[in-house]
Formats: C-alpha cells, structure tokens, sequence
C-alpha cells in the first residue's frame, strides 16, 4: 500500500519532532479535514495532527472487529454514565468518523438555524447565509441519491411498511458516487465509493502542501500569555506505548477532535470559558433498535446502509430507518445467550434490523478527570424516554406491516412481540428508563458557538471567546440538536468558517 506525500505515521519516526506552520488543526475527520483542505488551497501552510491510525481503501473488510480494533476509539464501546447508560462511537483514524458512518448527507433544517440565530445568537448562519456551502459541500463529497439496484431487502421492507401505514419515506441523500451496496460502511467503504474526508478532503489538502502526522495524540494545546503557540502531543506506539513527542508552533490552533475529545483537550489545556459552558450541553440524538424477523430471506448484508429515512414523525423528534448489523455486532447487542442465541443467528438472513433516533431535549456532560481521561454524562428526560418508546413502537408497527413474524424490543426483559396488538398491550405500561438500550454515534453541543460570550464557547466563527488564534470546527459547535444526520453541517460550517480565517488570516501573522 502506498503512502501520501505529506503523510508521516509513527513507524516513520524515531525521535523528537518539532514543526512549523501556519495553522495546526487537531483532528482529520468532517471538520478539521475539510477545514484542512480550504486553507491549504489558500496558500496556508497547515498541519493536521490525527490520532488514529492511516489506514487506505484497499485495507478495508467485511471484517468487524478488525474495524473496531483500527477505526474506532475504544472498539466503538464508548458509554454515556446515566440510568440507562448510553453506548456512543466515535472514529478513530485518518478521515474520522467519516470513514466509518453511513453517508447520509442533509442540509441542516431551517427551522435549526433559525432557533440557532435567534435562540443561540449566532451570525451568518441564515438559510440564505449557508446555502452556498452546503451546495458546495454536495459538490464536493458528491452528494446524491443511491443507485436503484443497490438498495437491499432490508431497506425495501422498511419502505413497504411505511407505505402500508400511510407515512411519508424518503430516499436517503448520502455521499456517494456509485456505491456498489456492500452494506460495509461502518467498516470503512472497501470501493471508496463513499466519499468520507479519507479518499476526499484529506488527499486534497495534501495535494495542496499540508502535513499530516497520523498516529500522534495532542496532550495540550500550548499558549503564551493571551494567545495560542500551538499543541504538543506525543506519537503512539502499537499497542498503545507512547513514543517520541511531538512539538508544533502555529500562528493559530484549531481543534476537531469532536463533541468528546475536544472539550477533554481544552480543559486539560488549561482553557475555561466564561460561560461556564466548556464540555455541557452534550446533545446525542439516543437511538434504539428494533431486530425483525420475516419468513422471507432478507440477506440484509446485500445492499446498500440506510437507502430510506421514515420522515413522517420528524416535527415530533422521531427519525426511522433500517441498518444491517454485522453478525458479531447483532450477536453482542441482542440479550440471548447460549442455546437461545445459536438459533436466534441462524436466522441471521431473515432479519431487518430497523431503529428510531431521538431529537434530545435534555443534555449531558463531558468532563476530564485526570489519569482517566474524558468521562461522559447523560440523563435522558421523561419527554425524550417517551419519545424514545413511541419511536420504538412506530418502528416495530412498520416492521409488522411489511411481514415481520416476530420483534425483539430493546428494553430489558420485554418478551417478544408477535402482533401489533400484542405490542400496544405491552408498550401500554411504563417502561422504565432503567431498562432501555440506548446508543448513538450524534455527539454534539459541548463548545457551542453563539456571539454572547456568557452564553457560548466560541464565537459565530468558532473562535474561542477571549482566546486569539484558537479555534474549534466540529460537532461541538452546535447551539442545539439538529434532529439528523450532522455530517453535512459540520463540513458547511468548517468551509464557512475557514473562509472567515483566510479573509483575516493577517491579523494572526499567518
């Protein structure tokens, strides 16, 4: 496999490094990527720093637990401390999350950045404000609807069962061109038909002079009276080792590391806000799964990841879809065991595995407790438990309407449901929060943007209130939930805030 100019990865290094540039950026995933890309066609000289290891297209496989051990922090096993806990992933690796999330690609809603400007006192963030970037970012990433062959059964079940009900489903906008239908996305794409910041933004910044070193942890973001200086960091080791450090001096410092990593970076860095708000307002989007099984052979593994998005409940918080589930992932998150989950994955090929996201409307928090590292805190409220039951129950009544013969439930010791009759009867009680499987892979809101300095983290920009030169261009920066896939939204925000720093690149010496 071949290595891109500009890249430097642990095994290339064999002591201490100090580098200089005009801007380092923390992070290569949708934000620090793309932001990555703009100014180095700028003429910026940039650096990208990146966790996670560089691993190309052609290293990817239908391989599970491989991609948890390469792609993901933590294998994907991130967890939320709360009643009920919720599992969260993040990426790990050159490209982030994107190159392990499933492409969809969605324009924040007007009614988001309307509640944003006024609510959260953020500029320039207009409908008519961001209608460029987003066209620009579809460009880019070649957004578009899936081809018609390769959307799977799976899928076309889902969409058989919203139909009976009458409800409105929509073709799924994802970031692709000419995906083959692998249904391997939360794997890495292996054709690189999904066009994730690996084989896009990254290349292009590159290509433009940028320096990427991969396999390198930011401990600290350093600072000399009022301003940043840059970041030290240290490469890892396989196996976790630390290795030789990592020293940059920047004019500026932008962080991406996401909704988690950043706050943790900043804190340990010494940073506060004086909103008080630096790792709050954690938004998660909770989701829960439905597992269906027909009579017919589903093959769900055929076709494409989430080719439609039930819509019809989206003004009540509520997002339906169906995601195939590897064997090994569908074996860990059922509560079978033994004799009882030997059978229930033979019939692995007549299974649809659907779920509900959830609009948040309470929030958590993210704190860094030294030797541990970030920690993260979330209580979901009644009103969004509720939400979460009800979208649990619409998803099963579409599963039941396209044929399912049976449905588990994710709330813990719920008996198998048979008939929707039998699901209204039992979904009629309370269900405790306690007893809900929750997860997500929507972490946002914890250095959210908003002009007043009392109320957010960093400016309409991303500049860290009272900090010159330091910037954050992730998930963190959301006022609020968007209600969908968040992807699309942090690459339009980092292109528009780059666009701001390149226009004032002077007053930061770069």
């Amino acid at each position: 496999m071949s290595t891109p100019a500009g890249l430097t990865q642990q095994s290339d290094v064999t002591g201490n490094l100090h580098v200089e540039c005009g801007v380092v950026i923390v992070g290569s995933g949708a934000g620090g990527a793309t932001m990555a890309a703009e100014l180095a066609e700028a003429g910026i000289d940039v650096v990208m720093i990146e966790e996670g290891g560089y691993h190309p297209t052609e290293s990817f496989t239908a391989e599970g637990s491989r991609a948890l051990r390469n792609l993901y922090r933590d294998g994907g096993g991130g967890i939320a401390v709360g009643r009920p806990s919720v599992l969260f992933a993040e990426g790990r690796c050159v490209g982030g999350s994107t190159v392990v999330n499933g492409g969809m690609s969605w324009r924040t809603p007007p009614q988001v950045l309307d509640r944003w400007a006024t609510e959260g006192h953020v500029s320039g963030i207009s409908e008519k404000e961001m209608e460029p970037y987003f066209a620009k970012v579809e460009s880019r990433i070649s957004v578009g609807f899936q081809d018609p062959e390769t959307i799977g059964r799976d899928s076309e079940l889902l969409k058989a069962g919203a139909d009976a009900k009458g409800w409105n489903i929509i073709p799924n906008r994802r970031n692709q061109l000419h995906c083959a239908g692998t249904n391997n996305c939360n794997s890495g794409c292996p054709t690189g038909a999904k066009r994730s910041m690996l084989v896009t933004s990254v290349p292009r910044a590159l290509n433009r002079g940028a320096r990427l070193f991969a396999d390198c942890r930011v401990d600290r973001v350093t600072r000399r009276g009022p301003a940043v200086t840059g970041v030290s960091g240290h490469f890892v080791r396989p196996g976790g080792q630390p290795g030789p450090k990592l020293t940059v001096h920047a004019q500026a410092v932008v962080v991406a590391g996401g909704a988690i990593q950043t706050p943790a970076l900043l804190i340990r860095s010494g940073f506060r806000s004086a909103s008080k708000q630096l790792g709050r307002n954690l938004y998660l989007h909770p989701n829960a799964m439905v597992v269906a099984f027909f009579d017919e052979d589903v093959t769900g593994w055929h076709g494409v990841h989430q080719a439609f998005q039930v819509r019809e409940f989206i003004d009540d918080g509520i997002l339906i879809t169906a995601v195939n589930l590897a064997p090994s992932l569908l074996a860990a998150g059922v509560r079978a065991h033994g004799r009882e989950l030997g059978e229930l994955m033979a019939d692995y090929n007549h299974i649809v595995t659907a779920g509900c996201l959830v609009e948040d409307t309470g929030t958590g928090r993210v704190r860094n407790v030294p030797g541990l590292g970030p920690q993260v805190f979330y209580q979901i409220t009644d009103e969004d438990a509720a939400r979460v039951v009800r979208g649990v129950q619409l998803t099963a009544e579409a599963m039941f309407a396209a044929g399912a013969r049976r449905v588990l439930l994710p709330f813990d010791d719920a008996p198998d449901v048979h008939d929707p009759g039998e699901l209204r009867r039992l979904l009629a009680r309370p269900v405790p929060k306690r007893s809900m499987e929750l997860f997500t892979v929507h972490l946002m809101g914890t250095a959210r943007m908003s002009e007043d300095p009392r109320r957010g983290v960093v400016g309409s920009f991303g500049e860290f209130h009272g900090v010159p030169g330091l910037f954050v261009t992730d998930a963190s920066l959301f006022p609020g939930p968007i209600g969908i896939n968040p992807m699309e939204t942090i690459i339009a925000l980092a292109m528009r805030n780059a666009q701001r720093l390149i226009e004032r690149r002077g007053q930061y010496g770069i």
